[in-house]
This record gives structure tokens, sequence and C-alpha cells, in this order.
């Protein structure tokens, strides 16, 4: 998929747009959409499934998917690195049935035995399954235009997630046992439907088998785990990941119980950062097309996050207006910082890696991004929401630093991804 129209070409009809006009990348699209759908209409309803339905109290429900979180975080290196040798799209084919068993699990789970090590089980496959599924988009699709296939793919995800969510809003009205499970069912289903889609993929034939034995250092050990440069990078860029957790756990309970602002504050930020990310990603990954211009976004985009910061640290002064106004100012500038470091996350985790063990080293960089969104809830509630004011301000000097500081850590790196051969 190219990045604009060729001299000469058609344009394509104004409703067409959105659609990729390339195969392979529409079929990509649409199991992206499949899975998101099926995760927004599960996700949604999980905890009040496994605290109303199953009978799980809320910190039993809160230590399980903790520890399943934790086991999430160490799947992507052996997942990826089983992919390099098995082929990707062939570990696909197993892990999708296995996920639509896990979830459906949960409905027969009645202890807390049971629910953690389901729990486990099921965020272990989810974490090594999009790790596996990162490196078999790295093969198939063109390295000149993977950012901005990667931004259409995240827009698409983050719109099924809203009509997912959508959806999941008729079994939070019915707040019945056959409600939850039957969003556990659909979501089943939608593992299979991405399933039954990757068999049908046609992919190029030099990626059609997905994999091959990439380097291995000495004794066998991971490759990826010995490249001292691509830690550093997925560590620092892990550190900007803790945003997530910003906008799903420390805002939502910083306006309740920090602020003056009315308590649907927190619904109208979860909107403007949705429909920016739907409507904007693809635009604001144009420019990141090497390490240099993504390190650059990164460290644009943690500034941003660091004023995001500050716009909340001000909202807890004033009346109620001036801190909805902050807030959702706050939640403008950080929606950009997030479109801008996710650009530059897909190019360093792409171009810094070596082409012929890709599952291995998406595995390294999505193992970085699991571990902060584990802990981040931890981090943020702490900084944030316990010491108010002056919590915002210590993460957002977190944002600003880790940011610009991978400017020096990718340094002299710049062609590494693009001399070597792209082969499978």
């Amino acid at each position: 998929m190219t990045s604009s129209t060729s001299a000469g070409a058609r344009p394509r009809a104004p409703g067409r747009r959105l659609l990729p006009a390339d195969p392979l990348l529409r079929r990509l699209a649409l199991m992206t959409l499949v899975n998101a759908v099926g995760d927004g209409l599960f996700v949604t309803v999980n905890v009040l499934f496994f605290t109303r339905a199953i009978g799980l109290t809320p910190g039993s429900v809160a230590l399980g998917l903790t520890v399943a979180g934790i086991c999430g975080v160490f799947a992507g290196v052996p997942m990826g690195r089983l992919a390099d040798r098995t082929g990707s799209r062939r570990l696909l084919l197993v892990l999708g049935p296995l996920e639509a068993a896990a979830v459906l699990g949960y409905a027969f789970v009645h202890s807390f035995a049971a629910f953690v090590a389901l729990a486990c089980a099921a965020t272990v496959l989810s974490r090594g399954a999009a790790a596996v599924r990162s490196a078999l988009i790295a093969r198939a699709l063109p390295a000149e235009g993977q950012v901005r296939s990667r931004a259409l793919l995240r827009s698409v995800a983050n719109a099924g997630l809203v009509v997912g969510s959508g959806g999941a809003a008729l079994a939070l009205q019915a707040d019945s046992y056959a409600g939850y499970v039957t969003m556990a069912v659909l979501d089943a289903v939608s593992f299979l439907g991405v399933t039954a889609l990757l068999v049908g993929l046609s992919l190029p034939a030099t990626s059609a088998a997905g994999g091959g034995v990439g380097r291995t250092g000495p004794g066998g050990r991971w490759t990826a785990l010995r490249d001292r440069r691509y830690l550093l990078v997925t560590v620092l860029h892990a550190v900007l990941e803790l945003q997530l957790a910003v906008l799903t756990v420390g805002l939502p309970l910083w306006i309740v119980l920090g602020t003056e602002a009315p308590a649907a504050t927190v619904a109208a930020v979860n909107v403007v950062n949705c429909l920016l990310v739907v409507l904007f990603q693809v635009r604001a990954s144009r420019g990141v097309a090497d390490v240099p211009s993504a390190a650059r976004a990164c460290s644009q985009g943690a500034l941003l996050l660091a004023a995001g910061c500050l716009a909340y640290a001000v909202a807890g002064y004033g009346p109620g207006w001036a801190a909805a106004a902050a807030l959702l100012a706050g939640a403008l500038v950080h929606t950009v910082g997030e479109l801008l470091t996710s650009a530059g996350g897909w190019t360093l985790s792409l171009d810094l890696a070596d082409p012929r063990a890709h599952g291995e080293y998406q595995g390294v960089f999505l193992s970085g991004q699991a571990g902060a969104h584990v802990i981040g809830p931890l981090v943020v509630t702490l900084m944030a929401v316990d010491h108010g004011a002056v919590g915002w301000v210590v993460l957002a000097g977190v944002f600003a630093l880790a940011g610009p500081a991978l400017l020096p850590a990718v340094r002299g790196a710049a062609v590494r991804g693009s001399a070597a051969p792209q082969t499978s």
C-alpha cells in the first residue's frame, strides 16, 4: 500500500478511502476488525462477569488478572521464537481456536484457583498471538509502507473496540449470567472467524512460510535478548506505554477523586481518545519512515504526553467547568502524543530487528509493552492519584526524559533494518 496516489491514477471514491486498496492489507484489516469487535464485547463485561456471574470478589479478580498479566509478559519471546521456526500463519491457525476455547472456559469456572489458571492461559495465548501477528505483518507487507499499514490496522482495531463495547452495553444493561456468557461466546466466535480468514490469506511467496531460522548466539541463546540496543529501545518505549494506564486507570480515578469535574468527563475523555485514534492514526504516521524519524516522533510524542500530564495536574484546581476543560485539553494533547509514539514505536521495533527473526524480536518489544501494561496501573495510581498534582508533574518528567532518550539510543542504527535482506 502506498501513501499517495500515483500521477494519472483514478482517485478512489470518498466512501472507499478508508478501505485499503491492497487485497492483502484489506484481509488483514478485516481480521483485525473481527478480532477487535470480539475483544470489545468481552473485555467490557469481563470484570462484572467474574464478580457477579462467577461469584469472585473484586480483590480476587484483580489479583488473578495481575498474575495473568505477569505470565503474559513472558509469552511473547518464546512464542515469537516458535513462529520463526514453524511459520507465523501456521502457528496462528493453532492459537486462534485455543484462544476461543480459553474464553469459553470462563463459563465453567467456579473457583479462584480455576480462574487464575484459565486467566493465565488465556493471557499467555493472547500476548503470544499478538507477537506472532506482528511478525506475520512484518513479513507479509512491504517494508516501505509498513508503518502506514500498521497505523490503518490500529485505526480499524479501535473502531472495532468501540463497536464491541457498544454491543456489550446490552449485556451490561441485562446484567444476567446468560448475557455475560453470550459475550464470551461471541468473543470465541470472533477468534474462530479470524482463523477462517487467516486460512484464505494470500501471502507473498517469500513470506508464505512465515518462518525461518533466525540468528542465534552462543549456545542457541535468544538473539533479541542479547541485542543491547534493541533492549534499551524496548525499555524506553515501554516507559512511554505507561500512557495507557494514565488514560484507563489514573485519569478516571483522578477525575472522580481529585477534581471538581463532573463524572461524565471520564466518558468524554474516552470518546475523545477513541475518535482521534480512529481518525488520525494513519495521518500521524506520515513522515515516520526510518529509525531517526521514528525516534523523533517518539520524542515529540513523549513531550506531548508530558504536557497532557501537566494539564491533568492543573485540573486539580478550580471549579468544575475549568477542571473539565483542562482535562479535555490534556486528553487531546495526550492522544496526539499517543499517536506519535505508536507510529514511532512500530518503526523502531521493525527496523532495529533482525528480519530473519521477526517473531523473536517482536516478542521482545511486545513483552516490554505488556510489562508496562501490568505495572502501569500501580505506578500511575501511586504517582498521580495518591500524590495529586505533584505526582502528575513527576509523571510528566518521566515521559519528558524517556522519549528524548531514544534519540541517542538509536544513533548509528539508521540502516540496520533496511540493510538486512527481507527474507522469511
